[in-house]
């Protein structure tokens, strides 16, 4: 058996060595960083409604409730949800996108007006 200070040392450097993956950057080789946008909620609109975005990339959503009552933010085609209260500001992220789709959102306690689409098109081919 090893002596306790020997001991502790050796289980520290084990959870060091488990955790140096985490450490690492979270972008892979190749993978493509997410693309930004920021949607403002007002007067139970979005602002913009219709937003073009690139194919391939992920979205960091970037929602802010500028109404003073909450409103829920929903893609069922992106898979994601969340209530934001008024005032407040919420960031979501989505998978990378697929070309030439339109994928719609929505505000669940507002539907008959706050609607929107993103627009995913192809970037340019880089010659």
């Amino acid at each position: 058996m090893h002596p306790p200070s020997r001991r502790l040392f050796l289980t520290a450097l084990l959870a060091l060595a488990a955790g140096a993956p985490m450490l690492a950057p979270a972008t892979r080789v190749g993978a493509e960083e997410p693309h930004e946008v920021k949607i403002t909620i007002r007067n139970h609109r979005f602002e913009p409604a219709e937003i073009e975005v690139p194919a391939g990339r992920p979205l960091r959503l970037i929602v802010t409730n500028a109404d003073p009552t909450p409103e829920e933010f929903e893609s069922i085609g992106l898979g994601v949800e969340r209530v934001i209260p008024g005032g407040a500001t919420a960031t979501l992220m989505t998978r990378p996108l697929r070309a030439n789709r339109n994928y719609t959102f929505f505000g669940e306690f507002n539907q008959s007006t706050a609607q929107g689409r993103f627009v995913v098109k192809t970037e340019p081919s880089k010659q």
